[in-house]
């Protein structure tokens, strides 16, 4: 696969999640669709969605609920696309839909790889390849960024680092949908920076290109490590999410 035709599979794939049209990313105005279920979205996304904002840099697509709709549209006309993405300005769309009892509550920026720079590399420790069955006995805290208990049926393939033995870092990605996979990794902490974790997710993601999938990156901005490790590992920034949640939800989230 080339740099476009992962791009386009990315944007494919939002397209389905937000239920709207491919093109419509690479339009320069601004997109709003009413929210709907599919069930070849991403498995661990909650559809339909509150308010959900996506942008690959051209402009902003929304997927809304119907009685939001002029609330959001109103907020991504006003402001620059990046500026939508963070304070101050963000602290509009939040009282906004305060009103309708939503809090802004997931932020994250996606990573795609890029082919010309994706390389098989080499680690310090032995490394293995995993699938699905070697991961029974590796549902535990260390490895919560690289397996997700909750979605055991899509953990499918791994690569762990050992030292002597002993697995000391994990890459795994989860088939979240039909054409791409999500990449996670946990390195032990007296095992970090040694460049373990970038061995890991190159030599995973070039696994997964390798089945015919495209491979994803997901981290927050403010997670300054892993998007080194995600740029490391030869994955390019390539889209960004903004969503929305009931307060009840939000709250709950952070034990209030």
């Amino acid at each position: 696969m080339t740099n476009e035709d992962i791009l386009r599979v990315a944007m494919r794939q939002s397209a389905v999640d937000l239920g709207c049209n491919e093109e419509d990313f690479l339009n320069k105005e601004n997109r709003i669709v009413i929210s709907k279920k599919d069930n070849h979205a991403r498995k661990y996304l909650e559809l339909p969605f509150e308010c959900n904002l996506v942008s690959y840099g051209n402009n902003i697509v929304a997927s809304v609920r119907e009685d939001i709709k002029y609330v959001v549209k109103d907020y991504i006309e006003r402001y620059r696309i990046e500026h939508c993405f963070e304070t101050p300005n963000l602290n509009v769309l939040s009282e906004a839909l305060a009103r309708y009892d939503l809090k802004i509550c997931f932020m994250a920026e996606y990573f795609l790889p890029d082919v010309t720079l994706l390389q098989k590399k080499h680690c310090i420790y032995k490394t293995n390849l995993l699938t699905q069955k070697d991961f029974a006995d590796l549902y535990k805290p260390e490895w919560s960024n690289a397996l997700c208990e909750k979605r055991k049926e899509l953990d499918i393939l791994g690569v762990g680092a050992y030292d002597n033995g002993k697995l000391v870092g994990l890459a795994a990605c989860s088939a979240d949908c039909d054409d791409m996979w999500q990449i996670g990794v946990d390195v032990l902490p007296n095992y970090r920076r040694q460049g373990i974790a970038t061995v890991l997710t190159s030599n995973l993601a070039l696994e997964t290109l390798k089945r015919g999938k495209v491979p994803f990156y997901c981290t927050a901005w403010s997670n300054v490590k892993s998007v080194r490790n995600a740029i490391k590992s030869g994955f390019r920034p390539s889209w960004v999410e903004m969503t929305a949640k009931s307060s009840k939800f939000v709250d709950e989230m952070n034990k209030i």
